[in-house]
C-alpha cells in the first residue's frame, strides 16, 4: 500500500515522502497512530500543493534576505562604543550587540543568529562581520568600530 507519511517514521521515511509499505503495517500501525495516510489521488494533490507553497515561502525569504543584505553591504556602519585612550573597548561586542546596533541604524530588524563574529571585538578599527540570513543567503558587512 502506498502512503504519505505525515511524520518523520524510524526506519521508513521523512515526513511528506510518498512510501509504498505493507497493508497491514499500513492499517495496523501507521494509519491509526497518524503517522501516515493513504496515498490517494485527493492526497497525493494536497501533498503536491502544500510543497509548492512551502517552495514559494522559501524563495520569498530568500528575496527578502538577498534585499537586506544588498542594502546592508552599501555602506560601513559605524558603531560607537566606550573605549580606552588605546583603543581598548570597555568590554567586548559580539555578534548579538553588533546586531542589536545593526537593527537600531538600519531600520532592520537583524537577529543576532545571523551575525557570525568568530571572537568578540575588544579593539576599535573595521571589521568585516559575517552575515548568514535565512534561505541560505551569506555575504560581509563592513562595520567600523569608533570611541564615543
Amino acid at each position: 500500500m502506498k502512503v504519505i507519511l505525515i511524520a518523520d517514521v524510524k526506519g521508513v521515511g521523512k515526513k511528506g515522502e510518498v512510501k509504498e509499505v505493507s497493508d497491514g503495517y499500513a492499517r495496523n500501525y501507521l494509519i491509526p497512530r497518524k503517522l501516515a495516510v493513504e496515498a490517494t489521488e485527493g492526497n497525493l494533490k494536497h501533498l503536491k500543493d502544500e510543497l509548492k507553497q512551502k517552495e514559494e515561502k522559501v524563495e520569498r525569504i530568500r528575496k527578502k534576505s538577498e534585499e537586506l543584505l544588498g542594502r546592508l553591504k552599501k555602506k560601513v556602519w559605524e558603531i560607537k562604543v566606550k573605549a580606552g585612550e588605546k583603543g581598548k573597548l570597555f568590554g567586548s561586542l559580539t555578534s548579538g550587540n553588533i546586531a542589536e546596533r545593526l537593527s537600531q541604524a538600519s531600520g532592520e530588524e537583524i537577529d543576532k543568529r545571523w551575525v557570525k563574529v568568530k571572537k568578540p571585538i575588544k579593539e576599535v578599527g573595521e571589521y568585516d562581520i559575517e552575515i548568514k540570513l535565512p534561505g541560505g543567503v551569506k555575504g560581509k558587512v563592513k562595520v567600523r568600530i569608533v570611541p564615543e
